[in-house]
């Protein structure tokens, strides 16, 4: 601890962090063009653990909650809402995908800034707001790998077909 904070100041000078990294990145992420987003990375890439999406519904049963979290895509001016498919076109559907690439980096990146809280707090209470971290942003990640699984698998069909 760098800072010496109260732990109830500890705990709004954190609370005002966590929504600050959330919106500056997810703003700053949101200005990025969206050919950015339009392949795989290390970090989007499929693994192999995830079967093509369905140990996401095997084991977490991410059907029966993923529409209950928020979505916030079309937050800033043209964002792209990941709530609902609107066009089926393979150009839609390749957006929608980059938009999940894009999505699952912010909750990565606001994911990462977790150490950053044992500036200011004690340990128990740092760990509380890493643990916070994950458990705030880690359902979002697998949302978008499940959604983008699914967006893979029929675009593979479609080109498939034609």
């Amino acid at each position: 601890m760098l800072i010496h904070l109260h732990d109830i100041a500890a705990v709004f000078v954190s609370v005002l962090a966590w929504l600050f990294i959330g919106f500056s990145t997810g703003f700053a992420l949101h200005k990025v063009p969206v050919r950015h987003f339009d392949h795989d990375t290390w970090l989007t890439r499929p693994r192999s653990f995830e079967d093509g999406g369905s140990f996401y519904q095997r084991r977490l049963r991410i059907r029966s909650w993923k529409d209950r979290l928020p979505e916030k895509g079309d937050l800033f001016p043209d964002g792209f809402s990941k709530r609902h498919i609107i066009n089926r076109s393979t150009e839609h559907l390749e957006r929608f995908m980059a938009e999940t690439r894009r999505a699952e980096t912010v909750h990565w990146l606001n994911l990462s800034a977790g150490p950053l809280f044992l500036i200011w707090c004690r340990p128990l209470l740092g760990a509380f707001m890493i643990l916070f971290g994950i458990c705030a942003h880690l359902p979002f990640v697998m949302v978008q790998r499940y959604n983008r699984e699914r967006l893979s698998r029929l675009l593979r069909r479609r080109s498939a077909t034609s």
